[in-house]
């Protein structure tokens, strides 16, 4: 990452936010400490060493706010029954999330809207499209609506709000000083590395989810301050709250080798439960979207009365089944409300029966989906341990009727499915590990924790390509990679490079005849096949030089004795990256392409030459990405999605001009890609069969451009 920073002197003021602009007062505090830096010149290093420790502080102090403001809300709509309606009793589990709802409602469709869910992909997004500003007015609007959600018992976790929360304070305070983008982006990491740490009080846990979720790159520059801001806010969070952990966790060791086996299995299948929470979560948020007549103010509010009937209902129905009273009910908050931090620990200490675990999984994927779906405030990070801590409980004791042999503690195993429930659901496997290995404090569980988190993670990539988080920010338009600056080989497939293979040899050719044939094509390596077309082998002249040196009649010996028969090949679905980073580890100068089905079909050939055609083809993609991101940043703002079409033989904009396509309403075409050159689209360009096209349009309008593209199809429009 490039660690210098901007001369503020040049730096272009603060831009306005979309509410109208900064105030005055907060116009006239950025002029005067930007002038402050302007006189004094602090270094670099200092410079940011106290805007970290700044950042840090106030976040740990916005936690332990937080945190208060929860419990008060939670002690007067539980613990505290209204006294005017005391015989309205157990009645009130269905009411207090519906208030809250009502009331978290408006704070955000009103006065920031992106307090909506659990803000983590708030964060992600303003990293990748807006150079890391946020409106500081999220800080209030988060911190009031994610409150009053988990208070009266949204099935939430706080750290997405603290992370949001944390990252607002870093980016205000770098809008305020004038940084440039990059310390800015800086400042955003500290501060959600900071509210993981303070909420947790899980330092390391803190720093890599900053770097393994929102900065997806590890330098130097900016893991130091990152790690500063979040030792800084778990200081300021022991200070009041004590040195203790999140849970307290029993010790666990791995009495057997055999154990391991438990856990790889336990986390793959935690890989559908992560998986599961993703799809029923937005599957939620759309149904609840697609009510348009219903405000956005009153959705959560219809989210949390689903939630109290749920809370209600479902003790009712675990008593009957065989589940004790008094841990069906749970006490007076059901165990599905709030971030389940009671229940979590329970779990951990193997004290629930398996009936309530395996109902808890389930019931605690509902509530969340009824919260966050809905459009409340709170994170998901919570709901995911919640997940993990059940279903490990539950495969604990499973396992430990099949075969007791190799189970592990019910505890153990609901510590290691804590880790790997969240590492399916996030991608963030690292995060995962620290996080469990902190709550606990124990080295012994770092192993059972690795294995299964990995294997959640490595099955749960294969189920669903993306993350809790990234899905959102996906279903924008907004593509992750648009924001960083990754390997240009890294966007390029061997199928856009790689060269038909039509020469070939077949087995049997003699040695003599491979001479004549090196020697007419000029090539240095060639392909051979059996007589159906098989690819068998390769042959180099290498190969040839060294037969040539050994006794007898060399010229008559067959390709057959000295070709390479184990091969490294490659398909076309593969990176170039991947695919040359392959190559070097062999030391080869090429690579047979074939089809990933048919490992002996032969489609062609990479060499390392190939890699200027591919940095070429990779740098053109990187121009593309360029061009998204700024469209993106509008679609976004203007309420637009960006949709790249290509235009096909026969299609009813094959051969038109723009002025004459008849786009449906609010519809833009904004750039073309033909012949590897992007062009901005005017009135009186054609378009033509091959062309790829950029187009900014309504959500509502999608389906009818994408018609005017299918070849067949009638010219009729919007227009």
């Amino acid at each position: 990452m490039h660690t210098a920073m901007t001369d503020t002197r040049h730096m272009s003021p603060p831009q306005p936010t979309r509410s109208g602009g900064r105030s005055d007062s907060l116009r006239s505090l950025s002029r005067w400490l930007s002038a402050s830096l302007d006189r004094f010149r602090p270094s670099e290093r200092n410079l940011l060493l106290m805007t970290a420790i700044l950042v840090g502080g106030l976040t740990g102090g916005a936690a332990l706010l937080f945190v208060e403001c929860i419990q008060w809300i939670s002690t007067i709509g539980f613990y505290g029954r209204p006294a005017f309606l005391p015989d309205l009793g157990r009645g009130w589990v269905i009411v207090v999330p519906t208030l809250g709802g009502l009331i978290a409602g408006p704070v955000i469709s009103r006065f920031a809207r992106e307090a909506k869910g659990h803000g983590v992909p708030e964060v992600m997004q303003s990293l990748a499209l807006d150079g890391g500003r946020i409106r500081p007015r999220v800080v209030i609007a988060k911190i009031i609506a994610s409150s009053v959600c988990l208070g009266s018992g949204g099935s939430a976790g706080r750290e997405g709000p603290i992370v949001q929360v944390g990252a607002t304070v870093g980016s205000t305070i770098g809008q305020l000083l004038r940084l440039s983008p990059a310390r800015i982006k800086n400042l955003v990491a500290c501060g959600a590395a900071a509210g993981v740490a303070a909420t947790f009080n899980a330092p390391i846990a803190g720093v890599a989810f900053a770097i393994e979720v929102l900065a997806g790159e590890l330098g130097v520059g900016i893991l130091s301050n990152v790690v500063i801001s979040a030792v800084t806010a778990s200081v300021v969070s022991r200070a009041f709250i004590g040195e203790h952990a999140a849970f307290e966790v029993p010790t666990y060791e791995l009495q057997n080798g055999g154990e391991m086996i438990s856990y790889i299995v336990l986390g793959l299948l935690a890989a559908f439960v992560g998986v599961t929470f993703i799809r029923v979560l937005y599957f939620a948020e759309d149904r609840f979207d697609s009510w348009k007549k219903i405000p956005l103010s009153l959705r959560p509010g219809i989210g949390g009365l689903c939630l109290g009937l749920l809370g209600f209902i479902y003790p009712m129905v675990l008593v009957p089944a065989g589940v004790p009273a008094d841990l069906a009910y749970g006490g007076e908050m059901p165990h599905v409300f709030g971030s389940g931090f009671e229940t979590i620990a329970a779990s951990l200490s193997g004290t629930l029966p398996w009936k309530l675990l395996l109902a808890l999984v389930i019931l605690k994927i509902v509530a969340t989906a009824f919260t966050l779906g809905s459009g409340n405030s709170g994170g998901v990070f919570a709901p995911s341990l919640f997940m993990g801590a059940m279903f490990g409980g539950l495969f604990g004791i499973v396992i430990g009727e099949i075969a007791p042999g190799i189970a592990p503690e019910p505890g153990a195993c609901a510590l290691a499915g804590m880790a790997a429930v969240f590492a399916a659901a996030a991608r963030a496997p690292l995060t995962a590990i620290l996080i469990a290995f902190e709550m606990s404090g124990d080295y012994g569980v770092i192993l059972p924790l690795m294995a299964s988190t990995i294997a959640a993670t490595l099955l749960a990539s294969r189920l669903h390509p993306e993350s809790i988080y990234s899905l959102k920010l996906t279903r924008r338009g907004v593509r992750l990679r648009l924001g960083r600056d990754t390997d240009v080989l890294d966007r390029v497939q061997v199928g856009d490079v790689m060269r038909p293979d039509t020469f070939t040899v077949k087995l049997g050719t003699t040695l003599a005849s491979m001479e004549e044939a090196f020697l007419e094509s000029h090539r240095h390596g060639v392909m051979v096949v059996d007589d159906s077309g098989a690819l068998q082998g390769l042959i180099t002249i290498t190969d040839l030089e060294r037969a040539r040196g050994s006794e007898g009649e060399w010229g008559e010996r067959v390709v057959d004795e000295i070709m390479v028969r184990s091969l490294l090949t490659t398909t076309p679905e593969e990176t170039m990256g991947e695919a040359l980073e392959r190559m070097a580890v062999r030391d080869v100068g090429r690579m047979p392409v074939v089809d990933p089905s048919d490992p002996t079909r032969l489609l062609g050939s990479i060499r390392r030459s190939d890699i200027l055609r591919a940095y070429r083809v990779g740098r053109l993609e990187r121009a593309g990405d360029d061009d998204r991101l700024v469209q993106t940043k509008i679609g976004l703002h203007t309420g637009h999605a960006l949709l790249e079409l290509d235009v096909l033989a026969g299609s009813p904009v094959d051969g038109v001009c723009v002025r004459d396509v008849a786009l449906p309403p609010d519809v833009l075409l904004t750039t073309r890609l033909r012949d590897n050159h992007r062009q901005l689209l005017h009135g009186d360009d054609s378009l033509r069969a091959g062309d790829r096209v950029l187009a900014l349009v309504p959500q509502e309008q999608r389906a009818a451009l994408t018609e005017l593209f299918r070849p067949g199809a009638s010219k009729g429009g919007g227009r």
